[in-house]
């Protein structure tokens, strides 16, 4: 037979690029690079795409990164829009869900919380995080939970609202606790009037709105009329609010006297690596500051990385009025038009040189620049330890990413696995994953049969979605917490998978069952065991307790899911509130089961069609 030759590779590198240009015009849009197996290299916007890609047709002129990347494009994909601005958001979505390798990307875009003042005669106050479904004020938003919760308890004392939800608040016969500490005036049993409740909520609105002297002037005049009208009780309940107002703003640091709703956004580059601080300044009050680490080459500059980091970060949140930025961005008045259109009104973005803003941007630069010093810092011991743990256990090399597998239950009942992640930047929180088992067949209890479901499961989806195992999802190391028996029996689903090249390690407690004394068992070895002051061995005590809380957390909260199930939630059409509008009806979901039609319509909220869904249900023969 003849030889066959092995089929050549596909072309890359400025070639192929070149081919695209009589393709395009001068129409803005996004373009994709992407490499010989089809994986997205970069995505980029352009205002002129013909002009823009003629430029990676040059085979001079690039940095260091550009050149890598042009030289690993093997085929480009293209879509118009009808204006840059247009073109500018579409990148940053694309961005966001592909997660390109040679573009700047913001890995930790979580939401951030804001206070709701509810819409009720008689409002709650509380922390809110997500999409703004529920009807009443938004304050916000703050930097972090922690910021949010201070603030509150602070508002409590000085204002007392109520913080208990709407059905607690309907159920009450006799004030609570807030109450007798003075955190509440108990309107759930008329301990105010609506009217008075309503001047408290006022003035807690008006302070979240930056009127706190205003406040303070109206409580000093009150408790002087009150002294006078010898009121001598509400004179001193009228004081202590304006000291626990006074200290509140204490607390608070320093507020800027001149900005009142901005985002200040500093940016600290140093070997390779970025900082991102931003400050939020909302109702001229500092409302706290966040700081963020963007994947960065190691040559690009901070235009090309701020402007990158605004557009993804202002994709799902709502952007404030004003930015004040520590660096100029490549294209600002795009960017400030694009948040402009989101925001429905304008948003400047401003470099500050003098004034307050720079006294601004300059404390926001040092809180980046100390920030980033501790990462690298935490960055250097992480990868000491790693290259421990790859010596301890004979690893080839370091491992870039550890999986850490554990299971809880209680006598097999809400059994659920958690694997949690570790690499060269510590924790990767948003790496980790809950399996409820599902357990057909499982003997409650059944350890090793759920150790077996999570790892089949965990590997199938590898597997599947990433066979060629290029994509950096797949472990570097497993660490399982159990002895030779759990090694043994992972070994074995491991073969069954195709995946038994991944090395393993077994963590038990050692005879006494002591903290300190683990002994490590990997396959065809004999078990081991680390100095009891060695750095590796904490480092392996802290992945296993962390994958040890994950997993309980994770069982709890499915525990206390099934303990407020009804067979309510199973009927098609019930949702939530009529939940509760049956249960406050019937008083038992198993009083709503033995009701009849006509006792199920005269419900609030239950229409004749779903009264009839819900007798069905339960009626069926």
């Amino acid at each position: 037979m003849p030889d066959t030759d092995p089929p050549s590779p596909p072309a890359t590198g400025p070639d192929v690029i070149r081919g695209y240009l009589r393709t395009l015009d001068a129409s803005p849009g996004v373009y994709r690079m992407l490499d010989a197996q089809a994986r997205v290299l970069y995505v980029g916007k352009a205002r002129n795409l013909r002009a823009r890609v003629s430029n990676y047709a040059r085979s001079t002129g690039h940095t260091a990164r550009i050149a890598r990347m042009i030289s690993e494009t093997a085929s480009m994909m293209f879509l118009t829009t009808a204006t840059e601005t247009e073109a500018l958001l579409l990148e940053q979505n694309l961005i966001k869900q592909l997660k390109p390798r040679y573009n700047v990307l913001l890995r930790d875009d979580k939401s951030f919380p804001n206070i709701l003042v509810t819409s009720h005669d008689y409002p709650m106050i509380k922390k809110h995080r997500g999409t703004k479904r529920d009807k009443g004020s938004y304050y916000g938003p703050f930097a972090s939970a922690g910021a949010v919760n201070r603030t509150l308890a602070q508002l409590q004392r000085v204002f007392q609202l109520r913080n208990c939800n709407d059905t607690m608040f309907e159920s009450r016969t006799r004030p609570c606790l807030q109450y007798q500490i003075k955190r509440c005036t108990a309107p759930c049993v008329g301990k105010i009037s609506k009217a008075e409740y309503a001047v408290q909520v006022r003035d807690a609105e008006r302070y979240l709105s930056g009127r706190s002297t205003e406040i303070q002037e109206k409580l000093a005049t009150e408790m002087s009329q009150a002294a006078e009208a010898m009121e001598y009780e509400r004179a001193a309940a009228l004081r202590d609010r304006i000291k626990a107002l006074t200290q509140v703003q204490t607390a608070q640091g320093i507020n800027p006297r001149t900005v009142d709703e901005a985002d200040v956004i500093a940016l600290h580059l140093e070997q390779g690596q970025a900082c991102v601080q931003v400050f939020f300044i909302r109702a001229g009050q500092n409302w706290g500051n966040r700081d963020f680490y963007p994947r960065v080459g190691a040559d690009v500059e901070e235009p090309e990385v701020l402007e990158a980091f605004i557009g993804q970060f202002y994709d799902s949140k709502e952007p404030p009025r004003a930015l004040i930025l520590s660096h100029d961005l490549e294209n600002p008045d795009l960017m400030s038009q694009a948040l402009t259109e989101k925001l429905g009104r304008k948003v400047t973005l401003t470099v500050p040189l003098r004034g307050e803003k720079a006294e601004l941007i300059d404390a926001a630069l040092r809180n980046a620049r100390e920030s980033l010093a501790r990462k690298m810092a935490e960055s250097a011991t992480q990868g000491k330890l790693l290259k421990g743990l790859a010596e301890a256990f004979d690893l080839p090399a370091p491992p870039q990413r550890i999986e850490v597998y554990d299971n809880s239950h209680i006598q097999g009942t809400n059994a659920v696995g958690a694997m949690i992640v570790a690499g060269p930047d510590g924790m990767m929180k948003n790496h980790y994953r809950k399996f409820n088992i599902k357990g057909d067949g499982l003997t409650p209890g059944d350890d090793f049969g759920m150790m077996k479901e999570v790892l089949t499961r965990r590997f199938k989806r590898l597997l599947k979605e990433d066979p060629d195992r290029t994509q950096g999802q797949w472990p570097d190391l497993l660490l399982i917490d159990g002895g030779a028996g759990q090694v043994s029996a992972v070994a074995g689903i491991m073969r069954e998978m195709g995946v038994s090249d991944i090395p393993m390690v077994g963590v038990a407690k050692g005879v006494d069952r002591d903290h300190g004394k683990e002994e490590f068992h990997r396959t065809g070895k004999r078990p081991m065991a680390l100095r009891h002051n060695d750095p590796v061995l904490y480092f392996v005590q802290r992945l296993r307790d962390e994958a040890h809380r994950f997993a309980i957390g994770t069982h709890r909260a499915k525990r206390a899911k099934a303990i407020s199930a009804t067979p309510l939630d199973e009927v098609p059409g019930v949702g939530a509130a009529r939940k509760r509008a049956l249960l406050a009806h019937f008083g038992s979901a198993k009083a709503v089961s033995r009701a009849n039609l006509a006792d199920l319509r005269a419900v609030d909220g239950v229409s004749k069609g779903l009264a009839q869904k819900i007798y069905d249900y339960f009626n069926e023969g």
